[in-house]
């Protein structure tokens, strides 16, 4: 009986948080743990990351005497993960290696990413914007838009830039720090769910982290900035715990987002917008740039598809980078 006490409470499930050099730190019901893998988890070819910053995993609770030294950001005790739970989504960027390909996984089962640009300082890049939309599309990850910097702008103005992708069902937050406008609604959204914040630099990402948490936000740039030091670097992956539940993945631009596994006649699928026209088009191969009856041109002169969404199409169709 006493053996059968201690196997349950050795093998415990939790959430990878923290990420660094091979070191993982989970967070269970139980408490926090550092862990590693299991060696005959990494056997075989390494195509991708095996476990990753969002994933649940099994692991098995080892003794205090254990000699493994964790890095800073430890927990309470050690482990070694035996599985990593199937993966619901991920955000992935593609690393290139002296062997190929690499996917590595930015964060894993995120419950929605929040796409953050400023409507002015610096300008949005809408093309920008758009990709990653059709990521998260793709990925199946729910999407926020927030334009920040509204005092820069008019909240007038903003609407004028941002509405549009409201009509296509993607909820905007306009939010500005120097007006406490839009905080309180944005905290609201991040409140017990896995959120991972991605947009250019210089949009004001830290500002709003740090106003919607005192110091989340100076915590995840210092995260990143040691990440974007240099290829001998530590790489830390994080998540940030939120008061009231949920957390926070905050990313370095990621213009290096690239839409990897999306062939060129797959796009139109993954603009809402485009998705209905397309079976009106004259031809079934139709790329919507120069064929007579596209349904997609038409729209587009007749003021039902944003031009510059139609923009963006026809670059990423072409694999161009978008503005």
């Amino acid at each position: 009986m006493y053996a059968s006490i201690m196997n349950a409470v050795t093998e415990l499930r939790g959430l990878i948080i923290r990420l660094q050099s091979g070191f993982y730190t989970v967070e269970t019901g139980q408490g926090i743990y550092t862990c590693q893998l299991r060696g005959r988890l990494k056997h075989g070819p390494r195509l991708g990351d095996v476990a990753a910053v969002g994933d649940w995993v099994r692991f098995t609770v080892l003794s205090t005497s254990s000699n493994a030294i964790p890095p800073s950001g430890g927990g309470i005790g050690r482990g070694v993960i035996e599985q990593i739970e199937p993966r619901q989504r991920a955000i992935i960027r593609m690393a290139p290696t002296p062997h190929g390909v690499y996917q590595q996984i930015i964060i894993a089962n995120p419950d929605q990413a929040v796409f953050a640009f400023a409507c002015s300082h610096p300008a949005p890049r809408f093309g920008m914007l758009d990709r990653f939309l059709v990521i998260a599309e793709k990925q199946r990850t729910p999407a926020l838009i927030v334009a920040n910097k509204v005092d820069l702008a008019t909240l007038e103005g903003a609407r004028q830039m941002f509405d549009h992708y409201i009509c296509l069902g993607y909820p905007v937050i306009y939010t500005s720090v120097r007006l406490n406008l839009g905080i309180d609604d944005l905290h609201e959204r991040l409140k017990g769910k896995i959120t991972v914040f991605i947009g250019p630099s210089g949009v004001g990402k830290s500002s709003l982290l740090n106003a919607i948490q005192p110091g989340l936000g100076l915590a995840a740039k210092e995260v990143s900035l040691a990440t974007r030091k240099g290829r001998h670097t530590t790489v830390v992956r994080q998540l940030f715990a939120l008061e009231g539940g949920g957390y926070v993945a905050d990313t370095p631009g990621l213009k290096a987002l690239a839409l990897w596994d999306i062939d060129p006649e797959e796009v139109d699928g993954y603009f809402p917008e485009l998705r209905e026209l397309v079976a009106e088009c004259q031809f079934n191969n139709c790329t919507h740039s120069h064929e007579p009856g596209c349904a997609v041109r038409a729209a587009v002169e007749s003021g039902k598809v944003h031009p510059e969404r139609y923009r963006s199409y026809i670059n990423i169709r072409a694999g161009q980078e978008t503005e």
